[in-house]
């Protein structure tokens, strides 16, 4: 049975005690079936403990006493009313009826699930048991185990919400334990105001506060950050939620095979994982660099639509089921890029359904929201269906999605005429080998959206950041081709850097220059 997502108390509890009443014959199956499940279950069992008559040695089954005994001690009472009334006392009162009298005078948290909807087949006296039951305590009826199972299982979650024992909903809205406002980086919460007002025109100032923030987009509960503050704006997400990460890895063929070609594990903020993941994949896939024919920026073709790139890892990033501890793999074969996530569809959506207009149901509502708003997500709900749009647009098959242990998209390759693999590294002492220089190599790359060192270095091929990197890096800065987009602070491990208009201005003309 699926588990709604839940924040617990860190510490053991004493245990709820469930007394679940009825000896009748007619409900050992239930009995047993009740007691396996709370007993078996790991949420069940971390906050509840069962008594059953069944389970008391029969040396020291006593008199009916007994059950009263266990229900003054019981939190939870769970009567189970069927036809049978049971072997009367001498007041005409059946253990049953004298269980659920004392669970009401002591005031106990009382569930009453009844079985079969004829009431006319009941005993005269059960039938007015369940009547008195009947003002709110009845919490289903049920015609077998799996169903009373079910039934309690809803209730008793219900309870625990009650009680505060635990918090249900969203993943990414529950507190993130020890986490602090100091665990977040202000960078690139002010990167995130940025950005926001000038895609969507976030309404915030942009020299609103963090608090500020963090309050405008639920990211606080009761002052405490929540997980999706840390996914989204920590300074090392992964110090609290460690499964948060992100692997990806380059097959030259179609299976999972040793050594692996290319192989890495990265982590961050969310932005950071999907930046870092889409790069990995069209740093390794085929790619032509058209003419400036028809404008001034020379296109770029990936041989898979780097939109579709993106909306995979992004749909993975932002639906995954975060309290898994699995993390989100990229796998490039050659003949398919395949995304899984740890996680599952909502209940409302089938994977037929992702091929039809639907609407938008995040798995972690919190980190959807932001998302789009910084442009990762485009438009709500319609990621899918855009994927197979591009898809087909591009002379791919449409993509395939599964549900087996996790969640799984399937992009399958189809190099087309003009696209050449991009090599696993590009040493920069084979001129012959490069059309472009690396200096107007990197203004091409920093065309769309700002790169940092380790973006731009995957972009060229190359698997770590070289020293002729830096040195373009640098005299690029120096020419005012490139600016850096947090320029107070040049060292900030989220520098990032954007073409100038005179960078701009250098592409058009063709004269990126030769690499000093």
């Amino acid at each position: 049975m699926h588990h709604p997502k839940t924040d617990m108390p860190p510490f053991p509890l004493t245990p709820v005690r469930i007394f679940i009443s009825s000896v009748q014959r007619e409900f050992s199956r239930e009995r047993a079936a009740l007691r396996d499940y709370l007993r078996g279950d790991a949420l069940m069992r971390r906050f509840f403990e069962v008594f059953l008559f069944e389970d008391v040695p029969a040396a020291d089954r006593r008199t009916d006493d007994m059950y009263l005994d266990e229900v003054r001690r019981c939190d939870i009472y769970v009567g189970l009313f069927g036809n049978d009334y049971g072997s009367e006392n001498a007041g005409g009162l059946s253990p049953t009826e004298r269980e659920f009298d004392l669970a009401t005078a002591e005031g106990k948290y009382r569930l009453i699930y009844v079985r079969g909807t004829d009431d006319d087949a009941r005993h005269p006296k059960m039938r007015a048991l369940i009547g008195r039951a009947q003002a709110g305590l009845i919490r289903k009826r049920f015609n077998t185990p799996s169903e009373l199972v079910a039934g309690l299982y809803a209730a008793l979650v219900e309870y625990l919400e009650e009680k505060q024992l635990i918090r249900s909903g969203p993943f990414d809205a529950a507190p993130c334990a020890k986490a602090t406002p100091e665990d977040l980086d202000p960078e690139r919460m002010a990167w995130f105001i940025r950005t926001a007002r000038t895609t969507r025109r976030f309404p915030l100032a942009g020299d609103a506060s963090p608090h500020d923030l963090l309050e405008h987009l639920n990211l606080l509960d009761d002052g405490q950050l929540t997980n999706a503050a840390v996914l989204l704006f920590g300074k090392q997400p992964q110090r609290f939620l460690i499964s948060s990460e992100i692997k990806c890895a380059h097959f030259h063929g179609t299976e999972v095979a040793k050594p692996i070609p290319s192989y890495q594990v990265y982590k961050g903020t969310v932005f950071d994982l999907v930046d870092a993941a889409v790069d990995f994949v069209l740093s390794k896939i085929a790619l032509s660099v058209g003419t400036r024919e028809a404008g001034p920026q020379a296109p770029v073709r990936y041989e898979i639509p780097k939109e579709v790139v993106a909306e995979a890892v992004v749909n993975a990033v932002a639906h995954r089921d975060y309290t898994s501890s699995g993390s989100v793999q990229v796998m490039l074969f050659s003949d398919r890029l395949e995304v899984w996530n740890p996680g599952t569809l909502p209940p409302s959506l089938t994977l037929e359904k992702l091929r039809e207009a639907h609407g938008s149901v995040p798995g972690n509502p919190l980190l959807a929201e932001p998302m789009y708003l910084t442009g990762y997500i485009e438009r709500m709900g319609t990621g899918t269906r855009d994927m197979i749009r591009r898809c087909t647009e591009a002379g791919l098959p449409e993509p395939e999605f599964a549900v087996s242990d996790g969640f799984q998209t399937f992009i399958r390759r189809l190099q087309a005429p003009g696209l050449a693999p991009q090599p696993e590294s590009q040493p920069e002492s084979q001129p012959e080998s490069q059309p472009e220089s690396l200096e107007t190599r990197v203004l091409l790359l920093l065309e769309g959206d700002p790169k940092s060192k380790a973006e731009l270095s995957r972009g060229l091929g190359q698997k770590e950041i070289s020293g002729q990197l830096n040195k373009v890096v640098r005299q690029l800065l120096a020419d005012r081709m490139i600016e850096y987009t947090i320029p107070e602070k040049p060292s900030s491990r989220h520098q990032k850097y954007r073409l100038t208009g005179q960078g701009r201005a250098a592409l058009v003309k063709g004269s990126g220059g030769d690499t000093p």
